[in-house]
């Protein structure tokens, strides 16, 4: 572990700035201290030295912050502002003092935290615009971006062998831990099988100047929406190895198209891909967008290894980690092509009709992964209790118009990220909105996967008795009642559900007798 340094109580005081700081937050990662100064953030490099990465010496951190100021200025100049020393003079250590420096921190201004694409992610807030916001703002910055002789070197066969076996390597040991033996040997055997007939089509990229100085780091944790200003900030380059900044920018792309995936975004992360593509006149990028995207993938479910695998780290962080790499492990394999194309099973109908218990056995019996839109809606949108009651009047409290969008869009994307890694899953919720049915047609569809709807129904009189049990039960997710059955009826005619193919399936039976039916209805692999 790296040791705290002595000038690290200064910069944790807020007193020690030119600025208004009313406190003063750290954030540490594996490379660096960030200290969020009021409107303001410091970000000292680690002593540390990761083979890919030296910042061992004061002057090579020094370097590598003035290099990060240059480069990040690119795409966010109005946050890079300076580079500057923490100063030691007799007992008194200072921020941009007299004296000699002890350490270097590059100034930045400190971004909107509600912007942060990563929150508008988890907030289900991400949309088109901001996608043809990210477009226009990178599409510029590829075509002016360092090429040349010096760059086109990191586009040779060469470099993306280096690359690719080098991740393979380090991965190796966590076999049969982390990712299992057929998982990566599929990986293995694409991306080599690829690269070795591939030989042309990566010539073609340098020879048309796909090769560029370009981010290293594109995904959404770099990526900030400043509403007011009608801006999007792209930060936090790789500065510190031009091996990993400098290669084809269908790299770059893929990162975050990969990222947008992985999040259950497949349709803006094509918009995104179609849209770069166009503004760049890149027709060759879809021909390698998939080897890199398995790629980023890789390298994420590698840096979740790391993780999982360190000293020191807790528990519930290890085991995030872990599950995670999983993940990304699983999507590189979507993108080698070793998975089958899944399918989205969407349970829907009024309330007491059975859906709910029926998509659960379901569910079970197949197992893949269930979302309910009581449980999501309460856990995910609004960060209560599942079995928190609210009875209130339709379109309402927690039931208003704004919270429902929200919760159906949480539900497209909570399924489309395990279609995205080549998995079934089962959706239950209303879906009494021709909207919202369209969304998870849309979603399944850019996910390169099928679906089906199957309509719950159920004889009036079974769906009173059951509306009138769960009532008088504690711990009951659902608040369903009769009175909202009767409102919500009228949309599941023949005639409401002309916009989609469905099955029918009355639930008044054994559980048992309805998933062997629905298992002959819709064939499931």
């Amino acid at each position: 572990m790296t040791q705290e340094p002595v000038w690290l109580k200064t910069m944790l005081d807020p007193k020690t700035y030119p600025h208004h700081v009313d406190e003063v937050r750290l954030i540490q990662t594996h490379i660096s201290w960030v200290f969020l100064a009021g409107e303001k953030v410091y970000k000292v490099k680690k002593p540390i030295d990761f083979g890919f990465l030296d910042f061992t010496t004061l002057e090579k951190r020094r370097r590598f912050c003035l290099e990060e100021l240059r480069l990040n200025r690119r795409l966010a100049p109005e946050i890079y502002l300076d580079v500057q020393p923490v100063t030691s003079e007799g007992d008194r250590i200072s921020l941009n003092g007299k004296g000699e420096p002890v350490e270097w921190a590059v100034v930045m201004a400190r971004m909107p935290d509600p912007g942060m694409m990563a929150r508008l992610i988890d907030m289900d807030a991400l949309g088109e615009d901001e996608i043809d916001m990210i477009v226009r703002r990178l599409v510029p910055f590829y075509k002016n971006a360092d090429s040349g002789d010096q760059v086109n070197r990191f586009g040779d066969i060469g470099t993306i062998i280096q690359n690719t076996e080098e991740n393979f390597e380090q991965t190796a040991p966590f076999l049969g831990k982390i990712i299992d033996k057929q998982t990566y040997d599929h990986i293995v055997r694409y991306t080599r099988s690829f690269i070795a007939e591939g030989g042309d089509t990566f010539k073609q990229r340098v020879i048309k100047g796909r090769i560029r100085e370009g981010h290293g780091d594109l995904y959404s944790a770099n990526i900030c929406f400043d509403k007011k200003k009608n801006k999007v900030y792209i930060f936090d380059c790789i500065e510190f190895n031009e091996r990993f900044r400098y290669g084809d920018i269908a790299s770059d792309v893929a990162f975050l198209a990969m990222d947008l995936d992985y999040q259950g975004l497949p349709g803006l992360s094509n918009r995104f891909v179609r849209a770069f593509s166009k503004g760049m006149e890149d027709i060759g990028l879809a021909g390698v967008l998939d080897f890199y995207k398995c790629y980023r993938a890789y390298v994420r479910g590698k840096i979740g290894c790391f993780t999982w695998a360190a000293e020191g780290v807790e528990k519930d962080v290890r085991k995030s980690a872990g599950d995670q790499a999983r993940q990304y492990f699983r999507l590189a394999l979507r993108y080698a092509k070793g998975v089958k194309r899944p399918v989205l099973y969407v349970f829907f109908g009024p309330s007491g009709s059975g859906k709910s218990a029926l998509s659960s056995s379901w569910a079970d019996a197949h197992c893949m992964p269930v979302y309910n839109s009581d449980r999501v809606r309460k856990e995910t949108v609004l960060k209560i209790p599942p079995d928190e009651r609210h009875i209130e009047p339709m379109g309402e409290g927690i039931y208003n118009p704004e919270i429902t969008k929200r919760t159906y869009r949480a539900l497209a994307r909570l399924g489309a990220r395990h279609l995205m890694q080549g998995e079934s899953a089962a959706l239950d919720a209303t879906y009494k909105d021709k909207g919202e049915r369209a969304r998870l047609t849309e979603a399944a569809r850019e996910a390169g996967a099928d679906i089906r709807f199957i309509l719950c129904t159920c004889p009036e009189d079974e769906i009173r008795r059951r509306l009138l049990e769960r009532a008088g039960k504690e711990g009951q997710v659902s608040d369903g009642r009769w009175e909202v059955y009767l409102a919500q009826k009228g949309a599941f005619t023949t005639d409401a559900l002309s916009d989609i193919e469905f099955y029918p399936l009355s639930t008044d039976r054994t559980m048992d007798a309805l998933v062997a039916e629905l298992d002959e209805r819709v064939k499931q692999p």
